[in-house]
C-alpha cells in the first residue's frame, strides 16, 4: 500500500513540475515575429514580449509574386499554345507574302519574315542579356 501511494505521490510531482516547465520557458523566451516590408513603410513597433524582425524590399517588389513562385526557365516552358500555334497558322500558304517558292509573289514574304525573326531573336537575347532587377 505504502508503494501505491509514493507512486501516486511521485506521478503527481512530476505532472506539476511538467506543467511548470513549459510556462517557464515561454517567459524566458520572447515571440520572434518577421515581416516583410516595402518601400519606405514604417516596421511595427516590438512589444515587451514580441521581437519584430523586419525584411525591407524595394517598392517594385510590393505586387509580384514571390521568387520562389515565379516561373523559371527557358521561355518556350513559359509561352502560351496561342504564341507556339502561330507558325502553324501559315504552314502550306502560298501566294504573296507567304515566302514560298509556288504560286506568283511568294518571294515577296521573305524579307519581312527575315525582318520578324531578326527582331524576334534580338528580344529573345536583350530578355536574356538583361539581369534580374534588385
Amino acid at each position: 500500500m505504502k508503494t501505491s501511494l509514493s507512486f501516486a505521490a511521485l506521478a503527481l510531482a512530476g505532472a506539476d513540475l511538467a506543467a511548470a516547465l513549459p510556462a517557464a520557458a515561454q517567459q524566458s523566451a520572447p515571440r520572434t515575429k518577421e515581416i516583410v516590408v516595402f518601400g519606405t513603410d514604417p516596421c511595427p513597433r516590438a512589444t515587451d514580449d514580441e521581437v519584430v524582425v523586419c525584411a525591407r524590399r524595394p517598392e517594385k517588389e510590393r505586387y509580384r509574386l514571390p521568387e520562389a513562385l515565379r516561373p523559371s526557365g527557358p521561355p518556350q516552358l513559359s509561352q502560351s499554345w496561342a504564341t507556339r500555334s502561330k507558325q502553324l497558322a501559315t504552314v502550306g500558304q502560298t501566294g504573296p507574302g507567304t515566302c514560298s517558292g509556288v504560286g506568283p509573289g511568294g518571294e515577296l514574304g521573305c524579307g519581312l519574315k527575315e525582318i520578324q525573326q531578326g527582331v524576334a531573336e534580338r528580344n529573345e537575347q536583350d530578355a536574356a542579356d538583361t539581369p534580374p532587377e534588385q
